[in-house]
C-alpha cells in the first residue's frame, strides 16, 4: 500500500517551488489576461446576483434534524472543461439556498503539478472563513477501468495534500489506466487500483492523516462502463468511504440549451455501448428516466439488487456544474505567445493549472448545467451544522432528492405501531420482532414559489416502494430484484401549500426488507422496464420532440431506504 511518508513524499507534498511554480503562472496568464481583456486572471471576480437569497423551508422537526442542501460535484475554472470563479458560483449557490458545496476539480497535471490544487485550497480555506455557506475540497476522480467518482475529504491541514497525492498515484487518467478491454488482465490490474484507492482513503483516516474522506460514483451509467462488479467492489473495499453513487447525474440543462437536437438527453447521456461498456446492462440503461440514472430509476433494478443484499448503498444528485445553459459568460483569453497554445486548450490549462476568468458577452453561451441548487437538490438530515456532521448524515443515509424544487421538506418515519420500539428515519434500520405491525409517516412540506422555470411546483403522487433482504448474490454482475416492487400510491395532488401528511400500512412483518419512497409531478409516465406488476407508472425517457427535453416538466423525488429486521 502507498504511503503519503514514500520516497514519492517530497514531490507529493506541497513544496514552495511547486506552489511558486504555480503562483508564476497564474501570474503570468494575470498580467497578460490584464492587458487584452482588462480582468486579471489571478484574482476572482464575482458574478452579479440579484442580491435575494432562497429561503429555507425545512421539513417538520419530528427527527430533530437540521435538513441541508448539499452539492457535492461542482467545478470551477481549476477544472480544465469549466469556467467560473469560485466567487462566481459560490455566490449563486448562496442565492439558491444551497447550504454544504463540494469544488471537485478534475484531475489533471495542471491540477496537481502546476499549483490548482494549492491555490482553490487557498480559496477555499478563505471562502469559510467568510461565508455561511459550507466549502469541501474534493477532485473528480477518473476511476481506473470506469467512469469517474466524486472524492471528498474533511477540512483539515492535510486535505489538498491527500488530494493530490491521490490523484497521482490512483488516477485513472493520469495513469493512463483506461479503457481496458472486457475481462482482459489489464481490466483486472485496472479494477484492483480502484480498490487499493478507496482502501488507502480509509487508511489515512484511520491513521488521523485526515479526519474523514467520503467517495461516490458519478452518472454511473453514462457510459455503463460502473460494471455491477466494480459498484460491488468498491463498496467491499471499504464501506465507511465509499457510500453510493449518484442517483441522477448532473447536465439536467443538456437538451434543453442553445442546442435542441433530438439526439441530446438529460445529464448528457445520449451516448451508445463502448467497447469497454458493461455487457450486463442493456441498451436503454444509456439513457436517463425521468433524469435519474437507469441504475437508480428502474424498479427491480441495479439499486435494488445492491439493497436486496443488505447493503447500505446510498443515491445523491448534484448539478455536476461546469458550463451554466444560457448564461452569457465565455472561457477567459489565455496569454499570447510565448508558447502558449491557441485557445483554451488543455496544454494552456496544464501550463496554468486553472483557466482565466471569464468574460461577459452579453449573448448565451451553450452549455448543460444548473447552478448548484438551481434544480438538482440532495437533502442531508445533520445533527448540527458542521462538516463532520454532514459526512456522519451522508455516510447514514439520511438524505432525499428532488429535482425543480419539487418539494421543499420532507420527513419519513418508519414505526412499529405498537411502539415497542424507537422510531427511524432515512438510512436507519427498525429492529422488530415478528409479526409486528409496522407504518410509515411521511410528512411533506410543499414548495411556496415559483422555481427559475416560473412553475409552482406540485408533487402528484407519492410511491412505496418494497423489497426483501435475501442476502449476498452468487454472482456479482446480478442487476436484478425480483422481490423488489411498487406496493401503494397516494396521490397527494390538490394539498395545497401547507404541510401535509400522508401514512402507509406495510402489515405485520416476517421477513428482513426495505422501503423506499418516489414522487413525481405527475407530469410523464409509464410501465418500468421490469413490467407493470413491479413498476406500473415510473420515470421514462424523454421524446426527441422541440422542448421534450426541458426538465421542468418532468420532476422527481427520490429517498434512500429504511430498513427493517426481523428478530
Amino acid at each position: 500500500m502507498t504511503e503519503l511518508r514514500s520516497p514519492l513524499a517530497s514531490s507529493l507534498a506541497p513544496s514552495r517551488r511547486t506552489v511558486l511554480r504555480g503562483s508564476v503562472a497564474a501570474g503570468a496568464l494575470g498580467a497578460a489576461a490584464a492587458a487584452a481583456t482588462g480582468s486579471a486572471i489571478a484574482e476572482e471576480t464575482p458574478v452579479t446576483t440579484t442580491g435575494a437569497t432562497e429561503s429555507q423551508d425545512l421539513a417538520p422537526a419530528e427527527t430533530g434534524l437540521e435538513w441541508l442542501v448539499v452539492d457535492h460535484h461542482v467545478h470551477s475554472l481549476y477544472s480544465h472543461d469549466a469556467k467560473y470563479t469560485m466567487e462566481m458560483i459560490m455566490d449563486k449557490a448562496e442565492e439558491f439556498g444551497v447550504d454544504v458545496i463540494a469544488f471537485t476539480e478534475h484531475s489533471n497535471w495542471g491540477h496537481a503539478n502546476e499549483g490548482g490544487v494549492w491555490e482553490a485550497n487557498r480559496l477555499i480555506r478563505k471562502a469559510r472563513d467568510e461565508r455561511k455557506l459550507m466549502v469541501f475540497q474534493g477532485i473528480e476522480w477518473y476511476i481506473p477501468a470506469a467512469e469517474h467518482c466524486t472524492v471528498l475529504v474533511a477540512p483539515g491541514i492535510n486535505e489538498a495534500r491527500v488530494l493530490r497525492t491521490f490523484e497521482l498515484e490512483f488516477d485513472g487518467k493520469l495513469n493512463g489506466w483506461e479503457k481496458p478491454a472486457l475481462d482482459s488482465k489489464e481490466e483486472k490490474f485496472q479494477q484492483k487500483k480502484a480498490v487499493e484507492a478507496i482502501a488507502w482513503l480509509g487508511q489515512q483516516k484511520g491513521e488521523g492523516f485526515i479526519d474523514d474522506a467520503i467517495v461516490i460514483a458519478n452518472h454511473p451509467s453514462r457510459y455503463c462502463i460502473d460494471s455491477p462488479l466494480e459498484l460491488r467492489a468498491w463498496h467491499d473495499a471499504d464501506r465507511d468511504i465509499y457510500l453510493g453513487m449518484e442517483g441522477a447525474p448532473g447536465a439536467q440543462g443538456s437538451a434543453f440549451g442553445l442546442n435542441r437536437d433530438p439526439k441530446f438527453q438529460r445529464g448528457e447521456y445520449e451516448n451508445s455501448r463502448r467497447k469497454d461498456s458493461s455487457p450486463h446492462y442493456p441498451d436503454e440503461a444509456f439513457r436517463t428516466r425521468g433524469g435519474f440514472d437507469y441504475l437508480t430509476s428502474v424498479v427491480g433494478g441495479m439499486w435494488d439488487s445492491l439493497l436486496s443484499e443488505g447493503r447500505r448503498y446510498w443515491i445523491t444528485s448534484n448539478s455536476d456544474f461546469h458550463l451554466k445553459t444560457h448564461d452569457t459568460y465565455r472561457v477567459g483569453d489565455y496569454p499570447k505567445g510565448d508558447g502558449w497554445e491557441e485557445g483554451a486548450s488543455l496544454g494552456n490549462f496544464n501550463r496554468a493549472g486553472r483557466r482565466p476568468v471569464p468574460v461577459n458577452t452579453n449573448e448565451a453561451q451553450g452549455g448543460s448545467d444548473y447552478w448548484p441548487g438551481q434544480f438538482s437538490r440532495t437533502h442531508v438530515g445533520a445533527t448540527g451544522r458542521s462538516y463532520e456532521a454532514v459526512m456522519e448524515a451522508m455516510r447514514a443515509g439520511r438524505i432525499w432528492i428532488e429535482h425543480g424544487h419539487l418539494i421543499s421538506g420532507l420527513e419519513v418515519v418508519l414505526f412499529a405501531k405498537d411502539d415497542s420500539v424507537e422510531p427511524v428515519t432515512l438510512g436507519g434500520t427498525l429492529k422488530v420482532k415478528a409479526g409486528t405491525e409496522l407504518g410509515l409517516r411521511v410528512s411533506v412540506t410543499p414548495t411556496t414559489k415559483e422555481n427559475s422555470a416560473g412553475i409552482l411546483p406540485e408533487l402528484a403522487h407519492i410511491d412505496l416502494i418494497r423489497g426483501l433482504i435475501t442476502g449476498e448474490v452468487e454472482d456479482v454482475n446480478t442487476t436484478t430484484a425480483p422481490h423488489t416492487k411498487v406496493v401503494d400510491r397516494k396521490e397527494t395532488a390538490g394539498h395545497g401549500l401547507e404541510e401535509f401528511t400522508v401514512e402507509f400500512d406495510l402489515g405485520a412483518v416476517e421477513e428482513n426488507g426495505y422501503i423506499r419512497l418516489r414522487g413525481s409531478d405527475g407530469k410523464r409516465s409509464g410501465v418500468g422496464p421490469m413490467g407493470a406488476d413491479v413498476d406500473p407508472a415510473g420515470p421514462i425517457p424523454h421524446g426527441g420532440e422541440n422542448g421534450a427535453g426541458s426538465p421542468w416538466i418532468d420532476t422527481w423525488m427520490y429517498t434512500n431506504p429504511i430498513f427493517f429486521e426481523v428478530e
